[in-house]
C-alpha cells in the first residue's frame, strides 16, 4: 500500500470520526433546545423523549458504523471501486 494511499485511508476515517462527532455535537444541542421547551411550554407532558430516542438511536447506529467498523463505508467503496474502472476503461476507449 502506497503512501498516498494509507493517507487517504487515514484522512477517511478521521473524516468520518468528526461526522460523528458533529452529529452527536447537534443533537446534544438541539434535544437541550428541545427539552427546555418542552419544560416551559408543557411541562405535564415529557413529548421531548419521542425525538430524543429516534435521533438518539441513529447517533448511536452512527457510531457503531464509524468506531465499530472503523469508518469503512463498504457500498461506498464499492461505487468508487466500480466508477474506478468505468474511467480507466473511459480513457482506455478514447485513447484508441
Amino acid at each position: 500500500m502506497t503512501q498516498t494511499r494509507k493517507y487517504a485511508l487515514a484522512r477517511q476515517r478521521a473524516e468520518a470520526k468528526y461526522g460523528f462527532f458533529v452529529h452527536a455535537g447537534v443533537y446534544v444541542a438541539v434535544m437541550v433546545l428541545l427539552v427546555v421547551i418542552n419544560v416551559l411550554t408543557a411541562p405535564e407532558t415529557l413529548w421531548s423523549i419521542w425525538p430524543m430516542m429516534g435521533w438518539g438511536l441513529a447517533v448511536v447506529l452512527h457510531g457503531i458504523r464509524v468506531f465499530r467498523s472503523g469508518g469503512k463505508n463498504t457500498i461506498l467503496d464499492a461505487l468508487t471501486e466500480d466508477e474506478l474502472r468505468c474511467s480507466e476503461a473511459d480513457r482506455h476507449n478514447e485513447g484508441t
